[in-house]
């Protein structure tokens, strides 16, 4: 192929008047770019006005059939499911060859499961089980950021999803569940019920932390996260792993039960940008680092060292004074290898690396020098 890149701003010229090809690249904005911004947006309109769209799943969900319950926290899951599991085994006491093939099934996303812990309740009590076809009761699991007032928003979102994960253009599996069987319907459940988890996520809204909420569950950012990429996911303590796990986990569980979250992260911000609904990841992290500042949840010799700090940063002169002694000291720490080894203060740092040493001289100092030359 020639090249022509010399000839850039002529044929650059030639291609704006060009209504071919002008037409065919509006299209392209309004297809791919537009799109995609409709596909992000979809989480944060429904958001907006989450408490109507709740209030409205629950009239429609109602009317077919389907019996909506509101679960505050984890317990309130376990609760409802353990009900809901008695009622089963009640029924069956009476009507045995009705329910001798399947009771109870219940079906969420992995994350939501091992939130709740629901999926175990029922199985290790023996009340029910895991089905791999629709049972005669059945129990739907999830979040209320999963709500989206239109199927087009679901499919969007459904085709959004594999993409930023794995690549894939679809789901291995979809199940689309409208409530009871129908009288003329040979499949289905008899019964349905459906659970609407809180466990915090309502605490965010009109907080720093609301983007969070947008979050679909993909795993971009921890497949792009150079920290997870050495640990995994099981250092992360909770359900969810990677930088989600490290806004998540402090948000829903305390800020106080997860100190190191917030700093497992090199802030390189990978993380935000390979999430398919823009969340500002690195921002938050920030954002829960400066509240541990200011509820004094850092260790005190962290807090002492940044207050020291930012008290010489407003007095340049002591400022430009204690850099140029730090370099001829840390210079000397060195040695003939130059390589600073250890490190006061920084043992946690310094176990696993060592440091170049510095040149003995500060940049104000090469800078003066620079400027005389």
């Amino acid at each position: 192929m020639q090249v022509t890149a010399l000839h850039f701003q002529r044929t650059a010229a030639a291609s704006l008047h060009d209504a071919q090809l002008q037409r065919a690249l509006a299209r392209l904005q309004t297809k791919f770019v537009d799109a995609r911004a409709a596909a992000t947006e979809i989480r944060d309109r429904a958001l907006r006005a989450l408490d109507r769209h709740l209030l409205r799943f629950e009239r429609e969900a109602t009317a077919r059939g389907t019996v909506v319950h509101w679960a505050e926290s984890a317990e309130d899951v376990k609760r409802i499911v353990a009900e809901i599991a008695d009622l089963c085994r009640e029924a069956r006491e009476v009507l045995r060859p009705r329910f001798l093939a399947a009771d109870l099934g219940i079906t969420g996303a992995n994350f939501l499961v091992a939130e709740t812990g629901s999926v175990v309740l029922v199985t290790n009590e023996g009340n029910g089980r895991l089905c791999t076809t629709l049972p005669r009761v059945h129990v739907a699991l999830t979040g209320i950021e999963k709500v989206v007032p239109t199927l087009e928003d679901v499919t969007t979102l459904l085709r959004l999803l594999p993409r930023a994960a794995t690549g894939q253009s679809i789901t291995n599996y979809v199940s689309v569940l409208t409530g009871t069987k129908g009288a003329d319907e040979s499949d289905g459940p008899d019964h349905f019920h459906i659970i609407l988890l809180d466990n915090g996520r309502s605490g965010l809204l009109g907080t720093e932390l609301q983007p969070m909420l947008r979050c679909i569950r993909c795993g971009a950012c921890m497949n792009h996260c150079p920290v997870y990429q050495s640990i995994g996911g099981h250092p992360y303590g909770w359900v969810y792993p990677g930088p989600m796990g490290s806004v998540l986990t402090p948000a829903f569980m305390g800020l106080e039960n997860a100190l190191d979250l917030p700093h497992a992260s090199t802030l390189c911000g990978a993380c935000a940008a390979v999430c398919p609904v823009s969340i500002p990841l690195p921002d938050l992290l920030r954002h829960l680092r400066h509240r541990q500042v200011e509820r004094h949840l850092r260790p005190r010799p962290e807090r002492i060292g940044l207050w020291i700090w930012s008290w010489l940063a407003q007095r340049p002169a002591l400022y430009a004074m204690a850099a140029r002694s730090a370099a001829r000291l840390l210079r000397i720490l060195a040695g003939r290898k130059h390589r600073l080894l250890h490190l006061p203060g920084a043992s946690g740092w310094m176990r696993a690396r060592d440091l170049p040493a510095p040149a003995g001289r500060t940049f104000r100092d090469l800078y003066r020098t620079g400027r005389r030359a």
